[in-house]
C-alpha cells in the first residue's frame, strides 16, 4: 500500500471515531436534556417533599410578614359590618341572652371544624380556591370557581354599604349634625317643615332623600345618584390601592383595619354605660326569653349567621391561609379566630344596646311629656276628674313611673272611652323591642342616638370610619378570594388583574347607586349568596371526607401540625356537619319558598316603608343570581367527567395538579419547539400537542426509520398525558 494511502485510512478511521464520539455525545446531551424535561418522573418523591416542607419550589410565594399580621388579617375579614348591625337583630329578635345558647352551639358544631377544615387545606396546598379543589378532585373544580363567582357578587354591593359610610363620614365634620333636624321649606308666604321629614323622623329623612335620594320602586330607576357615584369610586379606590400588591400591601393596612374598630367599640362602650337609659337596653337585651329557643326558626337563624360570620365558603380563608408555612398551627387559628369573631359580636351587641337603650329612654321622656300635657288639657276641659290623680303627682316634673300609675288609673276608670282619650303608654321596653337591623340600624337609629350625644359629630366620625374599616377588612378577604385563585391558576399578573377587576367592579356597581340601588342591594343580599355559598361548603366538605379521603386528611394534619387532632374533628366532619349543612340548605329553601320575594320601597307622600313584590325581570334577575352563581359546579363536573375540551387547548381542563404543583398545558403547539431539549425548567416547558400525536420530533435530528422508543430515537420526546397514572410515568 503506498505511504499516503495509509495517511488517507488514519484520516478516514480519526473521522469514523469522531463521528462516534459525536453520536455518543448527542446521545448523551439529548438524554440530559430529556431528564432536565420531564414532567415528574425520577425525582418526583424529592421535590413533593420540598413542596411539602415548604421549600422554594413554589416560585416565591409571598408570605405574611409575621404570624399577628395573619390572624388580623383573618380577624378583619371575618369580623364586618354583620356582626354591628345583624348579630344584636338577632339577638333581640330570638330570645335576648337565650339565643347565645344555639349560637355557640352550632359555632362548635359547624363553625369551627369548618373554619378548621378551609384554613387546613389552603395551608396544606398552598393555593387559592381554583387549585385547592383541582388538586382533591378536578372534577370538583368548579367548586372553586363558584367561590370567586359569589365573592364578585357580595364585593359589587358590599363596597357599595363601604361607599355609604364613606357620605355620611365626610358629613360628620359639622355641628349641629346635617340630619340632627328637620329641614325647613320657604316659600312666598311662609317657612314650614319639609312635610315627608315631619311625617318620619329626620335620621330617616335624611338617609333615603338627602343621602339616597332614593326612588318609589325598583322599576323607576330615576338615574344615577352622583355623591353615591363618587363615594363608591373612592371606595373601589381604596380597595384597589390596598390590594394591588396582594398581603405585601393589604397586611400592612390590617394593622389599622382590623384593630381600629375595638378601639371605637370600647369607646362606644364606655361612654354608652354613662348615659341614661343605657343599662335598660342591655338588661333588655340579655334577659333571656327560653321558650323562644326551642324554636326551629331561632337554630335556623343562628346557623346562617355562624356560618356567614366566619366567611365560609368564601374563599378568602383559604387564600389567606395559603400564604403560611406548612407547619403553622392552623388548629390554633381556627379557635381562636372564631371565639375572637364570637366576643365581637357580644361586644358589638353591647355597644348598640347600650345606645339604644339611652335612645328609648329619650323617646320615652317625650312621650311621657306630650300625653302629660293631653291630660291637663283633658282635666281642664272636664273630660276627666281631678280625683282620679294621686295628690303626689306633678305634671310640671312627671317622671315615667309616676305617668305610667296615672296611665293605669285612667285607663281602669275609663275603660269604655279610653281609647278616645288618645293616650299611649309610654313604657321603654316598647320602643327596645322595636327590631332594627341592617342600614336602618347603622344609618338611621344609631345616627338618631348620636345626635343626642355631647360632641356629637366627633363620635359621628368615630362610628363611620368604624364601618369604613370593618367593611374594608372583609372586603380585602373578598377580593383576595376572587385575586389569589385566578393568579394561582392562569398565571396572570396580580396588579393588572386586580386594577381590571375593581374597574369592572365598579362600572357593573352602578346600578347600586341609582335612585334605585338600594333595592338592588337588597336583592343581591338575599339571593346572591345564601343558598349558592351553602351548597359550596356542603361540596367542600364531601370533597374532603368521601373523594379525598377523611383518613389521609387526619394524617395530612398530623404530618402538618406536629401532633394528631382530636378525633372530635373526624366525627363533625364525616357525620355531624355535612348532616347540619344539609337541614340548613333545606331550612333555607322551604323559607325562601315560604316568604314572598320582594323589598321595602320608600313611599315619599306618605314617608313610610311599603312592602312590594318584584317585577318579572326582577324574579329573573334573582333566580339568574343564584343559578350563575352555582352553574361552574356542574360545568366543570362534565368538562371533566366527559373530556368536552381537548386537554391541549389551554382551557380550564388543561389545567391540572398533581401533589401541589400547578402544571398548565400550552395552547396550541404546531410547529417544532426544542426548548424541551435546551434543559428549561418544567413551569417554561411546553407540552406538544398530543391531541394529533403524542410523539414529537426533535429539531434537527437525524431522520431516522427507527421506531420512536428504540435505541436511536433520542429525537423523539414523550408527551406528558395528564390521564395516565405517575406510576405510570
Amino acid at each position: 500500500m503506498p505511504k499516503n494511502s495509509k495517511v488517507v485510512k488514519r484520516d478516514l478511521d480519526d473521522e469514523v471515531i469522531e463521528s462516534v464520539k459525536d453520536l455518543l455525545s448527542n446521545e448523551d446531551s439529548s438524554d440530559d436534556a430529556f431528564k432536565k424535561s420531564e414532567l415528574m418522573v425520577d425525582d418526583q418523591e424529592e421535590k413533593d417533599a420540598d413542596v411539602e416542607e415548604g421549600s422554594d419550589v413554589e416560585d416565591e410565594r409571598p408570605a405574611w410578614n409575621s404570624k399577628l399580621q395573619y390572624i388580623l388579617a383573618q380577624v378583619g375579614f371575618s369580623v364586618g359590618l354583620g356582626n354591628v348591625w345583624r348579630f344584636p337583630y338577632l339577638c333581640q329578635k330570638n330570645g335576648g341572652g337565650a339565643y347565645l345558647v344555639p349560637y355557640l352551639v352550632l359555632l362548635l358544631v359547624i363553625g369551627i371544624p369548618l373554619f378548621f377544615l378551609e384554613l387546613s387545606v389552603g395551608q396544606r396546598i398552598r393555593r387559592g380556591s381554583i387549585g385547592v379543589w383541582n388538586y382533591i378532585s378536578p372534577k370538583l373544580g368548579g367548586i372553586g370557581f363558584a367561590s370567586c363567582v359569589v365573592c364578585f357578587f357580595v364585593a359589587l354591593y358590599y363596597n357599595v354599604i363601604i361607599g355609604w359610610s364613606l357620605f355620611y363620614f365626610s358629613q360628620s365634620f359639622q355641628h349641629p349634625l346635617p340630619w340632627d333636624q328637620c329641614p325647613l321649606v320657604k316659600n312666598a308666604s311662609h317657612t314650614f317643615v319639609e312635610p315627608e321629614c315631619e311625617k318620619s323622623s329626620a335620621t330617616t329623612y335624611y338617609w333615603y332623600r338627602e343621602a339616597l335620594n332614593i326612588s318609589s320602586s325598583l322599576s323607576e330607576s330615576g338615574g344615577l345618584n352622583w355623591k353615591m357615584t363618587i363615594c363608591l369610586l373612592a371606595a373601589w379606590v381604596m380597595v384597589c390601592l390596598a390590594m394591588i400588591k396582594g398581603i405585601q400591601s393589604s397586611g400592612k393596612i390590617m394593622y389599622f383595619s382590623s384593630l381600629f374598630p375595638y378601639v371605637v367599640l370600647l369607646c362606644f362602650l364606655i361612654r354608652g354605660l354613662l348615659l341614661n337609659g343605657s343599662v335598660d337596653g342591655i338588661c333588655h337585651m340579655f334577659t333571656p326569653k327560653l321558650e323562644i329557643m326551642l324554636e326551629p326558626k331561632v337554630w335556623r337563624e343562628a346557623a346562617t349567621q355562624v356560618f356567614f360570620a366566619l366567611g365560609l365558603g368564601f374563599g378568602g380563608v383559604i387564600a389567606f391561609s395559603s400564604y403560611n408555612k406548612r407547619d403553622n398551627n392552623c388548629h390554633f387559628d381556627a379557635v381562636l379566630v372564631s371565639f375572637i369573631n364570637f366576643f365581637t359580636s357580644v361586644l358589638a351587641t353591647l355597644v348598640v344596646f347600650a345606645v339604644l337603650g339611652f335612645k328609648a329612654n329619650i323617646i320615652n321622656e317625650k312621650c311621657v311629656t306630650q300625653n302629660s300635657e293631653k291630660i291637663l288639657k283633658l282635666l281642664k276641659a272636664g273630660n276627666l276628674s281631678q280625683d282620679m290623680i294621686p295628690h303626689h303627682i306633678n305634671f310640671s316634673s312627671i317622671t315615667a313611673e309616676d305617668y305610667n300609675l296615672v296611665y293605669d288609673i285612667i285607663q281602669k276608670v275609663k275603660e269604655e272611652e279610653f281609647d278616645a282619650l288618645g293616650l299611649k303608654s309610654c313604657q321603654i321596653e316598647d320602643e327596645l323591642n322595636k327590631a332594627v337591623q341592617g342600614t336602618g340600624l347603622a344609618f338611621i337609629a344609631f345616627t338618631e342616638a348620636m345626635t343626642h350625644f355631647p360632641a356629637s359629630p366627633f363620635w359621628s366620625v368615630m362610628f363611620f370610619l368604624m364601618l369604613v374599616n370593618l367593611g374594608l377588612g372583609s372586603m380585602f378577604g373578598t377580593i383576595e378570594g376572587i385575586i389569589t385563585p385566578i393568579v394561582d391558576t392562569f398565571k396572570v399578573r396580580k396588579e393588572i388583574l386586580t386594577v381590571i377587576c375593581c374597574l369592572l367592579a365598579f362600572f357593573i356597581g352602578l346600578i347600586f347607586v341609582q335612585r334605585s340601588g338600594n333595592y338592588f342591594v337588597t336583592m343581591f343580599d338575599d339571593y346572591s349568596a345564601t343558598l349558592p355559598l351553602l351548597i359550596v361548603v356542603i361540596l367542600e366538605n364531601i370533597a374532603i371526607t368521601r373523594i379525598y379521603g377523611i383518613d389521609k386528611f387526619m394524617e395530612d394534619l398530623k404530618d402538618m401540625l406536629g401532633f394528631s387532632p382530636s378525633q372530635y374533628y373526624y366525627y363533625m366532619w364525616k357525620y355531624v356537619s355535612p348532616l347540619v349543612l344539609l337541614l340548613l340548605l333545606v331550612a333555607s329553601i322551604v323559607q325562601m319558598g315560604l316568604s314572598p320575594p320582594g323589598y321595602n320601597a320608600w313611599i315619599e307622600d306618605m314617608a313610610i316603608e311599603e312592602f312590594h313584590s318584584y317585577p318579572t325581570w326582577g324574579m329573573i334577575i334573582c333566580i339568574s343570581l343564584m343559578v350563575l352563581a352555582i352553574l361552574p359546579v356542574p360545568i366543570v363536573f362534565l368538562v371533566r367527567r366527559c373530556n368536552l375540551i381537548d386537554d391541549s387547548s389551554g382551557s380550564l381542563a388543561a389545567v391540572s395538579y398533581k401533589r401541589g404543583r400547578i402544571i398548565k398545558e400550552p395552547v396550541n403547539l404546531e410547529g417544532d419547539n426544542t426548548s424541551l431539549i435546551h434543559g428549561k425548567s418544567p413551569s417554561e416547558v411546553p407540552s406538544p400537542n398530543f391531541g394529533k400525536n403524542i410523539y414529537r420530533k426533535q429539531s434537527g435530528s437525524p431522520t431516522l426509520d427507527t421506531a420512536p422508543n428504540g435505541r436511536y430515537g433520542i429525537g423523539y420526546l414523550m408527551a406528558d398525558v395528564p390521564d395516565m397514572p405517575e406510576s405510570d410515568l
